[in-house]
């Protein structure tokens, strides 16, 4: 045991390699690419740190050509998914015992490893089966993930040095514990770095971890395991369980020892565990903490004042980068009509010059929907906007899956700002843009806010100050992340205080000794 008050390294943002010809970076990632996806992996669970072969095997695929195989995976069962959350809590009480620098000690070790070795590992692994593009998956799993390990450990000890103040003699303390039970993670398909921060997020704070990654990145979320263990995580801190949802979900959500939820993926079923965490709480020993991010019907809201080139750039890059499988992808636009013209002919432009293909070729843009239910169910919008007197298909419209899940990015323009596709989450490379009149500005606001339930980020553009103002101001309920000329995708997440439980501590140093205070004196 070391006596001294530690101070973590300042946190920073991994920088981004551009992987642009002739770049050594561009050379190592594309050699890494043929080595994985030459390679057919036998993926584990892993429990304890131990690797299980179930032989109930799935597979992993490109979606960009789901016809080849890059792995094949295990699925648990009722007897592994139990013996998982047994795992958990047999490695809690010396994980959480363990000094706080030493935990963020292994977490600045997973995010030098990323810069490092793992880099091209996971970016390739993303890219393959993720289909990614290797910008997209550079600032994904390599730059967010290696952000939210060091930001993490910062933010863990801007959290312990939180406490309160004291008097002459009285020392009041904060003892933030971590939770009394296992935390289960459910993390989604599209960032490989949301599939490291929900496990992570909790365990650095000392909780232990059933982690149930999304069958369709099950191949970038095994290196994480990998790296994990490289890093000196102990094991049974975080346990590596590919399941079905129907089958993990009612095990782990009625067992007793539940302490929380850490969920990234549709409004539906986020809402359907919550019921059930609801209707369980006589069983749980505490009240599971809900940590979820859902939907998102994410908007960027024009005002003449703006810089169309600025625009169309945003637009673009908002809703078409990664197939617009992203929480904050843009999929619809407020536009005004004195500016429509200009900014369509500079949207065309740009989306003209949107190559799509195999993540391998690095002149594609973009890249495949992610399976075959995202292509029929968006497909399934696009023929919406075709058949309908209210909408326009401006650019695309077209998709094939005889090789890859692939749509044509796919620009709607329609005269009601409430049609279908301007109020559902699609996920996917389809964009609706509402033209209003100039003078409609404060209605359409309003409009905007009342369309959808979801508010998870939201940017304007315009160069009056008065007006950013206004604007700010109106739509303050209407998004989370809110963006002054940008694009709605990216930003800082830090919720590691709910995966505390905190306990104040008072010492008294001048203890009384009677019973009366001074205003029982007599007169």
């Amino acid at each position: 045991m070391t006596n001294a008050i530690f101070n973590l390294p300042d946190s920073y943002n991994e920088p981004v390699f551009t992987y642009a010809p002739g770049t050594p970076e561009r050379a190592r990632l594309k050699a890494e690419l043929e080595r994985q996806y030459n390679l057919v992996l036998d993926i584990p669970l892993i429990i304890g740190g131990k690797e299980i072969r179930t032989g109930k095997l799935q597979k992993a695929v490109c979606p960009h050509e789901h016809g080849h195989v890059l792995a094949q995976y295990h699925e648990a069962g009722e007897a592994e998914i139990k013996l998982a959350i047994d795992a958990a809590l047999s490695a809690k009480r010396d994980w959480e015992a363990m000094p706080w620098e030493e935990r963020a000690a292994i977490f600045h070790k997973m995010a030098s490893l990323i810069s490092g070795k793992y880099r091209y590992i996971l970016n390739a692994a993303t890219m393959l089966n993720q289909s990614k593009s290797a910008y997209q998956a550079e600032i994904d799993s390599t730059c967010e993930t290696a952000d939210f390990f060091r930001y993490s450990a910062k933010f863990m000890e801007q959290i312990y040095r939180n406490q309160p103040i004291s008097n002459h003699h009285t020392w009041n303390r904060v003892h933030y514990r971590a939770l009394e039970g296992f935390v289960f993670a459910v993390t989604p398909f599209n960032f490989t770095a949301i599939a490291a921060n929900l496990p992570t997020a909790p365990a650095i704070m000392g909780n232990t971890v059933v982690w149930k990654p999304a069958s369709t990145s099950i191949l970038s979320n095994y290196y994480l395991m990998q790296l994990y263990r490289e890093a000196g995580l102990p094991d049974g801190v975080i346990n590596f369980v590919p399941a079905r949802g129907s089958v993990i979900g009612k095990i782990v959500l009625d067992h007793e020892s539940l302490a929380g939820l850490h969920f990234t993926g549709s409004t539906g079923v986020f809402n359907s565990m919550s019921k059930t965490v609801a209707e369980n709480l006589n069983r749980y020993r505490i009240y599971p903490r809900l940590v979820g991010e859902t939907g998102g019907k994410d908007y960027i809201f024009v005002h003449n004042s703006a810089e169309i080139p600025e625009v169309a750039t945003a637009i673009v890059r908002a809703a078409f980068e990664y197939q617009g499988q992203k929480c904050s992808a843009c999929s619809r636009v407020y536009a005004p009509a004195s500016k429509w013209p200009e900014l369509k002919s500079q949207l065309l432009e740009l989306l003209g010059q949107i190559r799509m293909g195999d993540v391998r070729d690095f002149r594609n843009f973009m890249n495949a929907v992610i399976d075959e239910n995202s292509f029929n169910a968006t497909m399934r919008y696009i023929e919406l906007g075709q058949s309908s007197e209210k909408a326009e298909i401006i650019f695309g419209g077209k998709g094939d899956k005889s090789v890859g899940y692939f749509i044509e990015p796919t620009v709607i323009v329609t005269t009601d700002p409430h049609f279908v596709t301007m109020e559902e989450e699609i996920f996917a490379p389809v964009l609706t843009i509402y033209v209003y009149e100039d003078e409609q500005l404060e209605s359409t606001l309003q409009t905007l806010d009342q369309t959808s339930p979801y508010a998870l980020t939201g940017a304007i553009f315009a160069r009056d100050r008065y007006v950013i103002n206004h604007l700010t101001d109106v739509l303050a309920n209407t998004a989370g992340n809110f963006y002054i000329n940008d694009k709605c995708t990216g930003a800082m997440v830090g919720n590691l205080i709910r995966w505390t439980s905190p306990r104040t501590i008072k010492e008294c140093f001048a203890a009384p000794t009677g019973l009366a205070y001074p205003f029982m004196g007599e007169e």
